[in-house]
């Protein structure tokens, strides 16, 4: 690497160690139970996908997951690319399409995404295409169009347009600069209504926003300020709802989670809302809206939120600890399957990934983790 270069890794990699830091009566107690074996039976079975980014070959981990909850059965699958061998300090380093048929990961090591046609936990590699940046860490797609949040050299974001045989073509004018060089970005994601993408910036404590047209024409950045520091994060729930975390540089039991209803500008809702926990950096949402999740790299738990109609957030546990990872795992990014029925999280620190069970009170019952991960592990994707 140049020193320039050398320079800028470092710089990367300090906001990455945030993130490593982030990194009543027994009748109703039968009806409870009826109703839990209930879901279970009705429910489906999915997969699970995460991402090894390991420096000399990539790969994707696609996990069956039964109806009941537990992972098992894992298959790795090639990127053709390289990872960079430690957590990326962001969110969203592997997204399926909302159809499920494409699976995106990001490849830092080699500044290229790879494209996956989806059959289950049966991958095939469709294509490999530039990043439009170096080192991308965040990736996201509405219908045919994917944009990619890169965070070398100055940052920036990339529009492609998805071809129907997995080739990423990049779209004219689609490239837009972060705020300034060294912002330590976090996460870019497309807004439920497709009009709109957000991407938090950890250094600077802004969430940008784009407009984007249907064709893929995207404006230059709106920023605001976030509500507390270090954004990092985020998942919409109802009504464009966006709910952010906010690790606040790491300290010891300083985290809290935000939100905002993003409309033509970003309007702040409840603004910090205490955890009590160290690290919170990665958010992941109900799909009835109803509960939000972040779990606290620092503390190795799992906090749970309450999310009214009118947006606005409360803790489901006083103290913030919904759930616990265990001992050491540094828990990062989560998922939901596609019915919200089970959790997923990654826990950086012990290669492995927890399960829980969503109950009707948004409360969570731990289930079998599976391991054998390399602790490089990041993003997670589930159906």
């Amino acid at each position: 690497m140049t020193s320039e270069e050398t320079r800028w890794f470092r710089v990367v990699m300090s906001a990455v160690a945030v993130a490593i830091l982030c990194q009543i009566g027994s009748g109703a107690a039968d009806a409870n139970e009826d109703r839990e074996n209930h879901d279970r039976e009705h429910s489906r079975g999915g997969a699970v996908y995460t991402l090894t980014n390991e420096a000399r070959a990539n790969a994707v981990v696609a996990f069956n997951r039964s109806a009941r909850g537990p992972l098992s059965d894992p298959r790795r699958f090639a990127t053709g690319g390289r990872g960079t061998g430690s957590g990326l300090g962001s969110q969203g380093a592997i997204a399926l399409s909302r159809n499920g048929s494409w699976l995106f990961a990001v490849n830092p090591g080699s500044n290229d995404i790879s494209v996956f046609s989806v059959r289950g936990t049966e991958l095939r590699l469709a294509h490999r295409s530039s990043s439009g940046g170096t080192m991308p860490i965040s990736v996201t797609s509405r219908r045919n169009l994917v944009f990619v949040l890169n965070a070398g050299g100055t940052g920036n974001i990339a529009g492609f347009t998805l071809t129907p045989s997995g080739a990423l073509q990049p779209l004219p004018d689609g490239v837009r600069s972060l705020s300034g060089p060294k912002t330590g970005p976090a996460q870019v994601s497309f807004s439920p209504n497709g009009e709109s993408l957000v991407v938090t910036e950890k250094n600077t404590g802004l969430l940008a926003l784009y407009s984007v047209d249907d064709d893929g024409a995207v404006s230059e950045a709106t920023q605001v300020p976030s509500n507390g520091e270090t954004p990092f994060g985020f998942s919409f729930a109802r009504h464009g709802l966006l709910i952010v975390s906010e690790a606040f540089g790491g300290r010891d039991g300083e985290s809290a989670v935000s939100s905002y209803r993003l409309e033509d500008e970003v309007q702040p809702i409840s603004g910090s809302v205490p955890d009590h926990q160290t690290a919170a950096c990665w958010i992941a949402v109900t799909r009835n809206g109803q509960y939000a999740y972040t779990s606290n790299t620092g503390s190795g738990s799992i906090s749970g939120y309450r999310v009214s109609s009118r947006g606005t957030l409360s803790l489901l546990n006083p103290d913030g600890r919904t759930a616990s990872t265990g001992d050491g795992s540094s828990p990062t990014d989560m998922a939901l399957s596609a019915d919200s029925s089970f959790l997923f999280a990654v826990g950086s620190g012990t290669g492995t990934i927890s399960a829980f069970r969503v109950r009707d009170d948004g409360s969570l019952t731990l289930l079998d983790p599976v391991g054998g991960l390399p602790t490089s592990v990041v993003g997670l994707a589930a159906r």
